[in-house]
């Protein structure tokens, strides 16, 4: 299977010309997902050749513009390219009077498919959000100005592989390998047990990528998203802003390098950067000095997991 993560945008919330702000989707076996959609997120798609029509389900993880204001626009346009059936917006429970109080006075509808919303739960810890066949997409409280989420994206534990020699020189019926695939051993007739490690090989390890954004930094965090093998993670300033960070709440590169070390994850992406920033290469330097595996995050970027 195939996990893969394309940012669309990686900054804060004053428009930038160099660099889009929040957006980002989750590709996962063909299957598309949006975390965040802030304004010209639609153009930012066709411009990387993201399959619009292909998003069955919406993440926004607060109610500040930089992150959801270009989902009105997107809406929009995914009901006048014929889009059907469902679309699953998982959001801050206020975001549906919103899009409905914007729609409704300007007498417009969305036609040719239903939303629904799935409202984001306050719970400490982990809570899923969204359960379909072979992924799992966990919530999580932050600590901004306003209710903020991330989400964890984990693959779930595929069955194990059958190895293929064991068919036919055990004559296996299609009943008793969906059983060895499920883990169990085999019973010959004569009484004696094949152990299943015998007749199958390990699946793949199950990918698992974790999205953080507009947050001080938090112990819970380095939970949610401990082992993760991708943690992107916003640092909003450079090391010196440290204090300016935790006014606005927000998290400097080392912050978001800490998480990542203490969560001990494979690799870190930080992102959500400050318009002050041309060039964010101080804030990576900064980050590498506490988590080695850190890049910065740049718009179009491609990360595979």
């Amino acid at each position: 299977m195939s996990l893969s993560v394309k940012i669309l945008g990686c900054g804060s919330a004053l428009p930038t010309t160099y660099r889009n702000a929040t957006a980002q989707v989750v590709d996962h076996n063909n299957q598309v997902y949006l975390i965040d959609c802030a304004e010209s997120t639609q153009l930012m798609m066709r411009k990387y050749g993201v399959r619009m029509a292909a998003i069955n389900h919406i993440f926004i993880s607060h109610l500040h513009g930089d992150h959801f204001y270009g989902l009105f626009g997107l809406l929009s346009s995914l009901s006048l390219m014929g889009r059907k059936g469902q679309i699953y917006i998982h959001c801050p429970e206020k975001l549906q009077y919103m899009l409905e109080s914007e729609y409704s006075p300007l007498d417009l509808s969305l036609t040719g498919y239903d939303i629904n919303f799935v409202p984001l739960s306050y719970n400490d810890g982990l809570t899923l959000t969204m359960d379909s066949k072979n992924l799992e997409v966990y919530s999580f409280p932050l600590h901004h100005r306003v209710s903020t989420w991330g989400f964890v994206f984990r693959e779930k534990e595929r069955q194990r592989n059958i190895i293929k020699e064991c068919i036919p020189k055990y004559n296996l019926s299609i009943a008793e390998i969906v059983k060895i695939k499920d883990g169990c051993d085999l019973r010959l007739e004569d009484g004696t047990i094949i152990p299943n490690n015998e007749l199958t090989l390990d699946p793949p390890r199950p990918k698992s990528y974790a999205f953080v954004t507009d947050t001080i930094k938090l112990q819970s965090v380095v939970e949610a998203v401990a082992g993760v093998d991708v943690l992107y993670h916003e640092a909003t300033y450079d090391n010196s802003y440290e204090e300016r960070a935790a006014q606005t709440f927000h998290c400097t590169a080392g912050q978001a390098a800490e998480v990542a070390r203490d969560a001990k994850v494979g690799k870190l992406i930080i992102g959500h950067f400050s318009g002050r920033y041309l060039s964010v290469s101080l804030l990576e330097k900064q980050a590498r000095e506490i988590f080695e595996n850190t890049i910065a995050a740049e718009d179009g970027m491609d990360i595979e997991i």
